[in-house]
Order: structure tokens, then C-alpha cells, then sequence
């Protein structure tokens, strides 16, 4: 697993090598970046090796032409010697307000799905009643907030025994995070990432419903299958993010929904949460 170097490392290598970076991460010549930001390959070239120092306003176009994350474009014009230009406003925060509400009427409209709130690194910042039902006989300790939406899923005391399907789901939300790992400089994720993918996968709950439908249903993605008080039910994961945030903290936030993949689980859903 690979990822650009964190902390005050990163800053002391200086802007270029990190531009230089993410301008290989994302595949692009300097032919090419030049032609996007309306520069010169020479002076990209330059920039990348530190014969010359790019303007504020250079450094925030690069960045968007590579599609640099929020949090990532501060360190840039930290390590070019600026101050940064997004701020991080804490959640609580009054300013974001009308955000957290909006957030928090969008699940409760969802329901009866399930839906949640996520930050960078999956703490669950809200729920409606579709997640909280999914919690049914999870470990008291994995309860205790914060709560963990990796750790609820992976956990043997968590979702895991109850998932029908756990190989393939749990090696499509270690790759999901193996991705984030590769995008972000981020300690605290790449440690989220080691403690969960050491967990032990636990055997079937024995006597469980084997996950299959009375009836074939064609998925148009991978669902969770995952059982409920004798039922199996089938869910296709849907996140969403805001488009061109101004904040580090709104750029990190994302909304979970659990879209039912078959009628039965529709059915299941408006019975137990009319």
C-alpha cells in the first residue's frame, strides 16, 4: 500500500516533489497539467524540481486540475510557504448549522432505509432508524461512542457473523479504504485500516439463512446481505459527497444509503419501520 508522506515530513520536502506527486498519481504529463492550467510544461518542470517557486494562485490551480483533496491543498501551500486557504470548522460549530440539519432531514427522509453520516475516517456523526435497527445484537462496546461504521461492519462482536456474504463485502470496504489511504495522507485512517483488516472473519451463524433468494435477482452491484431475525436482507451501498466544498471538514464528510437490492427486503423494511 503506497500513500504520500504525512505530517510535517511531507512539508519538508517542499511544494514540488508533492505536486509532482500527485501529478503522477493522477496519471497526467506536464504536457499535459500545463495545457489545463494555462502554464508551460518548462515552468511545471521547473516548479516540480524547485528551480522555481509557484505564486499562491498557481498552487491552488494545479491543485484543482489534479483534483487534490481539500485537506491536501493546504498542505501544498503550507509546504510552498503559505498560509492555508481552506479552513476546518468543527461540526458543532454554529456557522455549519444549517448543514447539520440539512444532513440530519435528509437520513430521517430516507427512512425506513438505512443511512448514515461518515467522517474521513467512518466515525458516524448520524443515523436514522434504519442503521440503528441493522445494530441489533451488537457488542455493547462497539456502541460506545464513537462510533465506528469499519469497526460496527467488521467486528466479530459487530455486523460481521450476521453478513451473509462477508468475504466479498468485507474485501470491497478494505479496498474502498486502501483507496481513500492512496488519495489521503491520513495516520489515523491507514491505523483504522490495519486494526480492521487483522480481524478474525467469523464462521456463519449456525442455522442462519444461507442468503439466497427464493427467486434470482439480478443485483446490478455487489449487495450486503446481511441477516435480521430470520430474514436475509440485501442492500446496495450509495455514498454521496458535497460537490466543490470550501471547508476541510465539509470536503470529508459523506452520506451513506442502503438501498434495498431486492422487493423483499422493500417489503421486510415497511413492516418493521412503517
Amino acid at each position: 500500500m503506497t500513500a504520500l508522506m504525512s505530517g510535517t515530513a511531507a512539508t519538508d520536502r517542499g511544494v514540488g516533489p508533492l505536486l509532482r506527486a500527485w501529478r503522477e498519481r493522477r496519471r497526467v504529463s506536464q504536457l499535459e497539467l500545463a495545457l489545463r492550467a494555462d502554464s508551460s510544461a518548462r515552468h511545471i518542470s521547473f516548479v516540480e524540481t524547485g528551480r522555481s517557486r509557484p505564486s499562491e494562485e498557481m498552487v491552488l490551480r494545479l491543485a484543482e486540475h489534479l483534483d487534490v483533496p481539500v485537506r491536501e491543498r493546504n498542505a501544498l501551500l503550507l509546504a510552498a510557504g503559505y498560509a492555508p486557504h481552506y479552513p476546518e470548522t468543527p461540526l458543532d460549530d454554529p456557522a455549519l448549522g444549517a448543514l447539520r440539519e440539512g444532513m440530519e432531514r435528509l437520513i430521517r427522509g430516507y427512512e425506513p432505509y438505512p443511512a448514515l453520516v461518515v467522517d474521513a475516517t467512518y466515525q458516524v456523526l448520524a443515523a436514522n432508524r434504519g442503521i440503528v435497527m441493522l445494530m441489533d445484537g451488537v457488542a455493547e462496546q462497539l456502541l460506545a461512542p464513537p462510533l465506528n461504521a469499519m469497526r460496527l461492519t467488521l467486528h466479530p462482536e459487530g455486523l460481521a457473523p450476521r453478513i451473509r456474504n462477508l468475504r466479498e463485502w468485507r474485501g470491497h470496504l478494505l479496498e474502498q479504504m486502501r483507496r481513500q489511504i492512496a488519495l489521503h495522507r491520513s495516520e489515523p485512517l491507514r491505523a483504522l485500516y490495519d486494526e480492521v483488516a487483522a480481524y478474525p472473519v467469523p464462521d456463519p451463524v449456525p442455522g442462519a439463512p444461507d442468503g439466497e433468494p427464493d427467486e434470482p435477482v439480478p443485483y446490478f452491484a455487489l449487495p450486503m446481505q446481511i441477516e435480521h431475525e430470520g430474514h436475509v436482507l440485501s442492500f446496495i451501498s450509495s455514498i454521496s459527497t458535497f460537490n466543490t466544498p470550501m471547508d476541510v471538514t465539509v470536503a470529508e464528510l459523506a452520506i451513506e444509503t442502503l438501498l434495498p437490492a431486492d422487493p423483499a427486503t422493500v417489503k421486510y423494511l415497511h413492516t418493521l419501520l412503517p
